[in-house]
């Protein structure tokens, strides 16, 4: 069937561009909210040594449940600090907390509304639904361009994920109160709202509760997606374990978020008839308890707020002392550690990490509204070609010179499949080649549909890289890449040229340390974006030997911190002013 395609990215986009231009005030005073919520209650949590948190959560797991999950926590906790992790902790679960606070605002009334009114039941249901069966990662697209990068994102992602089943527990839990005890209450005059506290929600709190303590496991499991979009914590770390294949501290992480997810498990399922209710009324208890967290955190909002230095000459005041930056672990983002430290910024500054598609959604916002960003940038880009950019000048050389990107293979793939292995040697293109099909997907058109419109215009360039080549005749070959617009672009250039010279490609979109270690084990047969020698150091070194290195197929990249042209500072020691 030859219908046209419905333009449903296109419309999708164009009500975003202008959600996000009409409400933009809005987003930035939610923004500004949780960031300071998110902030006051890490810097709550954090306050003193660590035991003493750990103990005042070891007393809350004691006094709600056995002894045995009490002694659990307490060992737990302390092999987390023991780890290393005890400040990711804090951050995750100040992060779930803010996210449950939410989910129970937000859920809770819905339910009711849903309980008492059939129409908006029907209403939402199917929301719910849809909020259900979507990927979790769609949430964080729009989510950046809101609210920028950074934990805002992670936790509104977070609620959107979690906060169904609170809504559906709480509807369900009140319809199924028996009814002869609504008809006795309404015997004895109870108006709707006296019925719903009196006796619906007291009768309905056990799957009320059921559904908040789902929602705080769905919003823990959302701590690594979030790290997508720079939100710190144990995510955070995984992230960078699986980005850097470093399988012991993956496990660490990993470990530390199982203990949180236990413990926060236990307690919610106990809140309602904790253990020594019997002992300790536990009216007083959480009213002593919530009392103390209100006062304490009063104490340190006042105490951690600042003034608004937004219309300051300096441009640290105006970035809020941050840098936008990509993937943790990246090899950019530990040049830009480097340079921080060479120039007196690791103090004052931060680096936040996130993805470099967040990153160019946060430069994308900023851009169209001539606000000041920082950004770790690299070229070949396609930001380059949209937005008038500069990269600062960094005259002790931090960054080093220019990289190249090469193409390696695995050991073997030159006897296996030498006329693929004498394109991939021959592939050599010019930075402007390169942005010319970023520039097109960036536009909208697919990878392939891009990297094809390339090659049918450049066929004496690509006729270089095919010369003396066998015809592959079906064989199949598989490339690797990272999901940075370069090597998408280079990837499909390369895979639609070894797919006209009669080669089966096959493409797989991972991680820069599974790319590296893909083509090292053999289950890879090559890629074409290893970016040397600053980038890709790490792996390269790491699995040396185990690949063959065909040399560049571009020169002339470049890694520096990017600002747009309109701000007024030319370069890396401006900042330190």
């Amino acid at each position: 069937m030859n219908f046209p395609k419905i333009p449903l990215a296109q419309w999708v986009d164009h009500l975003v561009d202008w959600i996000t231009s009409t409400f933009d005030p809005v987003f930035n005073a939610i923004t500004g909210f949780i960031d300071g919520l998110l902030d006051n209650l890490v810097t709550l949590l954090g306050m003193g040594p660590s035991i003493v948190l750990i103990l005042i959560i070891t007393l809350i797991a004691l006094y709600t449940s056995r002894w045995g999950v009490a002694i659990f926590t307490l060992i737990g906790l302390l092999l987390i600090d023991n780890l290393g992790y005890w400040d990711s902790t804090v951050d995750t679960i100040a992060l779930v907390l803010s996210s449950v606070v939410l989910t129970i605002l937000i859920g809770i009334p819905l339910g009711i509304w849903a309980s008492q009114n059939d129409t908006a039941r029907r209403i939402i249901t199917p929301i719910l639904d849809f909020m259900q069966t979507m990927p979790a990662f769609v949430y964080l697209i729009p989510s950046i361009l809101f609210f920028g990068i950074g934990v805002v994102p992670g936790i509104l992602a977070s609620v959107i994920f979690a906060v169904p089943p609170t809504i559906r527990l709480t509807n369900l839990g009140i319809r199924e109160v028996p009814k002869d005890l609504i008809e006795a209450s309404e015997a004895f005059g109870s108006t709707t709202g006296q019925k719903l506290l009196k006796v619906q929600l007291p009768l309905a709190a056990p799957t009320i509760l059921a559904g908040v303590n789902q929602s705080i496991m769905l919003a823990l499991s959302m701590v690594v997606i979030a790290s997508l979009v720079g939100a710190p914590g144990l995510g955070a770390e995984v992230y960078r374990a699986v980005t850097q294949i470093k399988v012991g501290e993956g496990f660490e992480a990993g470990l530390s978020i199982v203990i949180i997810a236990i413990i926060l498990d236990r307690i919610s399922q106990n809140l309602r008839k904790p253990l020594f209710g019997n002992i300790i009324n536990k009216k007083i208890v959480y009213s002593v308890l919530a009392g103390v967290l209100i006062v304490a955190y009063a104490a340190t909002a006042i105490a951690q707020a600042k003034p608004d230095q937004t219309s300051s000459k300096n441009v640290g005041d105006q970035v809020n002392y941050e840098i936008t930056g990509i993937d943790p672990g990246a090899g950019l983002m530990k040049s830009t550690e480097k340079a921080m430290k060479d120039y007196g910024l690791n103090k004052d500054w931060t680096l936040k990490e996130g993805s470099a598609a967040a990153m160019t959604a946060e430069l994308k916002k900023a851009y169209e509204k001539k606000e000041p960003i920082i950004v770790t940038g690299w070229t070949p880009h396609w930001m380059f070609s949209k937005y008038d950019l500069k990269y600062l000048k960094d005259p002790k050389g931090s960054y080093g010179k220019g990289e190249s990107i090469h193409t390696l293979t695995k050991k073997g793939f030159k006897q296996e499949n030498p006329g693929a292995n004498k394109i991939l040697d021959q592939f050599y293109w010019k930075p402007s080649d390169m942005e010319e099909v970023m520039v097109d997907v960036q536009d909208g058109a697919k990878p392939e549909n891009a990297a094809a419109k390339w090659v049918k215009s450049h066929k004496q360039q690509v006729s270089k890289w095919t010369k003396g080549a066998q015809k592959g005749n079906g064989k199949e070959v598989s490339l690797v890449y990272v999901a940075w617009e370069s090597e998408i672009a280079s990837t499909n250039v390369a895979a639609k040229v070894l797919e006209q010279q009669g080669y089966k490609v096959k493409l797989q979109q991972v991680e820069a340390g599974p790319m590296f270690a893909g083509v090292a084990d053999g289950s890879a047969d090559a890629m074409v974006a290893a970016w040397l020698p600053t980038t890709h150091k790490d792996y390269y070194n790491k699995y040396k030997g185990k690949f063959e290195d065909l040399g560049p197929n571009l020169k002339g990249t470049k890694l520096g911190l990017t600002v747009p042209k309109y701000m007024p500072i030319d370069s890396i020691e401006d900042l330190k002013k």
